[in-house]
């Protein structure tokens, strides 16, 4: 079992305040178990009016005035001395905050990650060659993490105390309470509002909000490459630990953190099960359904050429006659492998039916002997006999 905690702590994170308490906020250390921030100033700023001020208590917890609009409009900035200041959108209440200290190593670097009440466990990973820091592996080479939480909100915080030049970094988040098993189709994660911070001496340079809606237990943040440079990735995967550390491992490796070289056997592995999920959901008559499902196995790998090809299809099922043209042309450009000619033969013929559709006889003609020069098939030659009758 992991994670087994001694008595004494897990009766201090009971009697902690929590975080849900409403109308409360609670500010913690993002480097210290637990570790409550008093007489910390938190301000928050709407345009057009003034500001609001208050400060955490002994608890480390703070009341959110009566009057504010609790919304994305409102900015909400909270300073101490020794800490990096923290700046993010509201809405603020029932959330925990984590100040990181002020950092003074030049190539150091600070991720905290925070989140709300579920999953209880989303685990920090970062991996860098020949090295991965995770909850089992807490200390690396020159990085570690500093705070491992498991019982909802976090923070959990990795810190890199001196990034090494020419290695390439990534970081992700894993959804331990769902995906120990591989759990399939969870966006427990995506509606969690978990959200990455990264900060460089005593600046928060980067934020980064998980996705609402996405599907996926592990959720591949960002790279840093081996210039140092920060490169947003934002993949959202099913996978367990150990795909976790085996894809991170293939990012770390690939020629670079473009997107077309972070295609990963994972994230292929990945777009087919969306990608047949999807198949299912169309053979049920759920069209538009199966539509978006096909989108999500390519907005994942904008290379599957099958998903296009299957997209084409809904698209002209739905009578979005232009969108099947374009997805089924682009089913075309990308079929590889050892289906690609059974791909490319299924988007001439969805072509030809769309044109076939329209009246437009010899451009039908054109692309059902397309379909059938690649693969035979009696719906290829019923489609040339009908066309030819036609002219």
């Amino acid at each position: 079992m992991r994670h087994l905690l001694p008595l004494a702590l897990m009766l201090s994170t009971m009697l902690m305040p929590s975080a849900a308490e409403a109308g409360n906020l609670t500010v913690l250390s993002a480097v210290k178990k637990d570790k409550t921030i008093n007489q910390a100033n938190v301000v928050w700023q709407r345009n057009g009016e003034s500001s609001q001020q208050a400060v955490t208590n002994s608890n480390g917890q703070v009341t959110l005035p009566a009057n504010l609009a609790d919304d994305s409009d409102t900015i909400m900035i909270i300073r101490k001395a020794g800490f990096s200041t923290l700046v993010t959108k509201c809405p603020c209440d029932n959330f925990i905050y984590a100040l990181s200290p002020v950092m003074d190593n030049l190539d150091g670097l600070r991720v905290v990650l925070t989140w709300g009440a579920n999953p209880s466990d989303l685990d920090a990973h970062l991996n860098f060659p020949n090295n991965h820091v995770f909850f089992s592996q807490q200390q690396q080479l020159d990085a570690n993490l500093d705070v491992d939480d498991t019982t909802s909100y976090g923070p959990e915080t990795i810190t890199i105390e001196k990034k090494h030049e020419g290695k390439r970094y990534v970081y992700a988040v894993h959804d331990y309470t769902n995906g120990v098993n591989n759990t399939k189709n969870s966006k427990e994660m995506s509606f969690s509002d978990a959200r990455v911070q990264v900060y460089v001496g005593q600046t928060l340079i980067r934020t980064y909000n998980v996705k609402p809606s996405a599907e996926g237990t592990s959720w591949v943040v960002f790279g840093i490459d081996e210039n140092g440079a920060f490169h947003d990735i934002n993949q959202y995967l099913s996978l367990n630990r150990d795909g976790v550390a085996s894809h991170l491992n293939e990012l770390i490796q690939a020629s670079s953190f473009d997107n077309h070289s972070l295609i990963t056997n994972a994230i292929k592995k990945e777009a087919k099960r969306i990608n047949t999920r999807g198949e299912k959901i169309y053979h049920q008559g759920k069209l538009e359904d199966a539509m978006y499902v096909f989108q999500s196995a390519i907005d994942l790998y904008p290379s599957y050429g099958q998903a296009y090809s299957n997209l084409g299809l809904t698209y002209q099922k739905l009578n979005r006659t232009a969108e099947g043209l374009w997805a089924n042309r682009k089913a075309i450009e990308l079929a590889e492998g050892d289906r690609k000619d059974r791909v490319k033969a299924s988007s001439y013929y969805n072509i030809a039916r769309i044109y076939e559709s329209k009246g437009l006889w010899q451009e039908a003609l054109n692309n059902f002997r397309n379909a059938k020069a690649l693969r035979s098939h009696k719906a290829y030659d019923k489609g040339i006999a009908r066309m030819l009758e036609k002219l």
